[in-house]
């Protein structure tokens, strides 16, 4: 009986894989999951703030538009 090695043809070496396409995939994946965290964190705050941002905003134009003129015109 033959061995392998006498027809050249020994153990099969693994080839290093091409990593660049799968790391730019990850690498685009990676930013747009951060994109969207940010995202997210931004809508969360917005949201959890908008009615005291808005009623400190009335507040302030009422200030200005009523209260500061009738003060400047006694």
């Amino acid at each position: 009986m033959r061995m392998a090695e006498e027809y050249g043809k020994g153990v099969p070496m693994v080839l290093n894989p091409q990593m660049g396409a799968i790391d730019a995939t990850v690498e685009s994946i990676r930013y747009r999951a951060q994109l969207i965290a940010r995202n997210q964190k931004l809508d969360s705050g917005v949201m959890a703030t908008g009615i005291i941002g808005f009623g400190a905003g009335f507040l302030f134009s009422l200030l200005m538009v009523i209260i500061l003129p009738l003060m400047a015109g006694l």
